[in-house]
């Protein structure tokens, strides 16, 4: 959102967004309170708390000044405030503006409250509200002489629009602003407008075109000859640099940055810049120098009371002291920087760093660590899938009611015309009694077309319920079954016991499948490549399985299979022919082709261990932990739980807290599926890559 840092580009690269130095509008030439004001615009950006030392000390006059002086300095004060990470007071004098705008009636002191209540919404996550804001500022500021403010408004709308995912729009926004920015004497806005340019430009990968702009845009920076101008231009050429591949322009970049912020004494971007400092260098795997910038970073933080980068550069040392090999200090390090992020509540980002984490700890070897990262991320994904799917059922709930509420408007507008029809009717009746049979048939037709339109209503109100009844059930990317279905139908489940015509014992089966390094699919292609990713597997797993078969989207990149019925010694079989079909498909997606794996844990269902069979949920448990045991142990695999044995001298419990130690215990008897590669054909005997777990161990030592 304008007026906030940002992270567009990569975790860990700690970017501020170009409209954090808009300009406000500029000085108005009534000295000597205005002259002030306007030469602490700049500190108020780069070095706020100096800058609020001064707006105090004239907030008496300040406040007793004419009313364009008076706004210019509320908003000055608010982005100080927000600046320092005081939220609270700073939306308190957005408001305040915004008040004081709409009694005066002046559209630019309004719109220049709304930006300014949309840049602390921003800070604080409230995202939505934030553009509604902007885009509100954009429509009143368009409607005065102020170029400066339309400029700001503008390049904010666009922003907007880009953090909405909306770039053709946002680029036509920006555009719009440079274009306004060349026709005002000052360079600022015009600066201002370019570097927002050039950073959309690295959104959409568009580097050419982004060094293009960026140039011009330090050109004019060098005119202006303003320290926080140059280090924003550094900041702008590192994301296109690290963006574009180019870690030496990135590093060199930084370090410029770090010396410019460094001699302005503004702490934040110094401290944003040792972040981004230290994941350069783990990048390039400079464990040394990378752990050196995050404690710097960290100490900087300390100063600032910045969660959000204290969390950053304690995930930064972790991974440079994992990388150095100092495990118990580098897990030490990791669930600081995971506590901070649980504190600011930002799930998605607490979330990817679980992932990495996880990653982390296998590459070390700490197996045990790396499931317990893998359980940790699966639940936050969990949760935000069950949050994404709650919106939508209320969006649809939504559209509902207010589709419902307008057939009623419409059904009342009706019944009104008819009272009035019925009271010209008796006064008709009064006067020409000849008429009433007319009058009559009259109000027939009418009731006979509104009892219709009722009919008619009620029937597109139950088409309504079927589609909401199938939408709760549906995945709607995947089309296949979600959790909640799943749950409900294995409520009422009862397996049957049977056998099949050579006397095999036929049971049920449960599959759980997790894609593998999925993330580096996102990271690498986009999250449309992603969703293609998914869709394949939804395709392959129909093909797979038989119609029969329950197939479910469980969650984030996590599917899950339920065969009611097939031969007990088949379970092994049908790992490995959803390993090989997932293996063999080649995603074609924008000039790229590459092929996935999956992982899978599987059991049949049900699972009794001591004569008592295992509800589903723990069976569906005990499953998730063999597809974990599957990802510390390679990947491309299926582990499957075949069944328990001396289970009097264990219980339940010890096995879910730790399915592995029981096995090598000898009280779960487990078998491995091993995958191919995605370009290698499947094995000519179809049972050739089914091999004892103890092998399976053997030949990954």
């Amino acid at each position: 959102m304008a007026g906030f840092r940002d992270q567009s580009f990569t975790r860990g690269m700690r970017l501020l967004a170009a409209a954090c130095v808009l300009a406000p509008a500029l000085a108005w030439g009534q000295p000597p309170l205005d002259a002030a004001i306007a030469e602490i615009r700049d500190q108020a950006r780069f070095v706020p708390d100096k800058a609020l030392v001064q707006l105090q000390k004239m907030e008496p006059a300040a406040r007793a000044a004419p009313p364009a002086t008076k706004a210019e300095f509320l908003a000055q004060l608010s982005f100080a405030w927000r600046q320092l990470g005081k939220h609270e007071t700073a939306l308190l004098l957005a408001d305040e503006l915004v008040v004081f705008g709409r009694a005066q009636g002046d559209a630019v002191i309004l719109a220049k409250g709304l930006l300014s209540k949309a840049y602390v919404l921003s800070s604080m996550s409230e995202r939505k509200a934030a553009h509604e804001l902007a885009f509100e500022a954009e429509k009143i500021a368009n409607g005065t002489a102020d170029l400066a403010l339309r400029v700001q408004a503008t390049i904010t709308s666009g922003q907007s629009y880009a953090e909405q995912g909306n770039f053709p729009v946002a680029l036509a926004k920006l555009q719009t602003a440079v274009d306004l920015g060349r026709q005002i004497d000052d360079l600022l806005p015009l600066a201002t407008a370019l570097n927002a340019m050039a950073l959309l430009y690295g959104q959409m990968k568009e580097y050419d075109k982004g060094w293009e702009v960026l140039d011009e845009s330090v050109r004019i920076a060098d005119k202006l000859d303003s320290p926080g101008r140059r280090v924003l231009a550094r900041k702008t050429e590192y994301g296109l640099a690290i963006d574009s591949k180019q870690p030496k322009r990135a590093l060199a970049a930084l370090q410029a940055g770090l010396e410019l912020g460094r001699q302005m004494g503004a702490r934040s971007l110094v401290a944003d810049t040792l972040v981004n400092l230290s994941d350069s260098y783990l990048k390039q795997h400079d464990y040394p120098k990378a752990l050196r910038y995050s404690v710097e970073a960290l100490q900087a933080g300390a100063e600032l009371n910045d969660l959000g980068l204290n969390a950053t550069a304690y995930v930064n040392k972790g991974q440079a002291e994992l990388g150095m090999g100092r495990l118990a200090e580098g897990k030490k390090s990791f669930e600081a920087g995971l506590a901070h992020f649980q504190k600011i509540g930002d799930k998605p980002e607490l979330q990817a760093v679980l992932m990495e984490y996880g990653q982390a700890l296998e590459r070390v070897g700490d197996y045990a660590g790396a499931i317990n990262a893998y359980h940790r991320e699966r639940a936050i994904s969990s949760d935000l899938f069950e949050q994404q799917r709650q919106k939508a059922m209320w969006d649809l709930q939504e559209k509902y009611e207010t589709e419902k509420k307008r057939r009623q408007i419409e059904l009342l507008s009706r019944e009104n015309q008819v009272k009035s029809a019925e009271i010209d009717n008796r006064r008709l009746q009064q006067r020409v009694w000849w008429l009433l049979a007319v009058v009559f048939a009259l109000a027939s037709v009418i009731v006979g077309l509104l009892y219709r339109k009722v009919r008619q209503a009620n029937a597109q109100l139950e088409v309504k319920n079927m589609e909401l009844k199938a939408q709760s059930s549906l995945d709607p990317l995947t089309s296949l079954y979600n959790r909640r279905h799943f749950q409900e139908f294995m409520r009422t489940h009862n397996h049957v016991e049977r056998r099949g015509a050579a006397g095999e014992d036929i049971v049920g089966a449960l599959f759980l499948l997790d894609v593998d390094h999925f993330k580096h699919v996102n990271d690498t292609y986009g999250h449309a490549a992603g969703d293609v990713v998914l869709k394949l597997i939804a395709e392959n797993l129909r093909v797979a399985l038989r119609e029969t078969d329950m197939i479910v989207r469980w969650g984030g990149e996590e599917f899950l299979a339920f065969l009611p019925a097939i031969p007990r010694s088949g379970v092994d079989e049908i790992a490995r022919r959803i390993l090989t079909t997932i293996s063999a498909q080649r995603i074609e997606y924008q000039g790229h082709s590459f092929g996935v794996n999956v992982s899978v844990g599987f059991a049949p269902f049900p699972l009794i261990p001591a004569d008592t069979p295992l509800p589903w949920e723990r069976a569906v448990n005990l499953v998730d932990m063999a597809l974990y045991l599957a990802k510390a142990h390679g990947r491309n695999r299926a582990y499957g739980v075949r069944g328990f044995d001396r289970f009097s001298q264990t219980s339940m419990e010890a096995i879910e807290q730790d399915l592995e130690r029981a096995w090598r215990a000898g009280f779960v008897d487990l078998s491995v599926v091993l995958g191919g590669s995605p370009d290698a054909p499947p094995p000519p005997n179809e049972h050739s890559n089914v091999v004892p777990l103890k092998q399976a161990f053997k030949a990954g030592n």
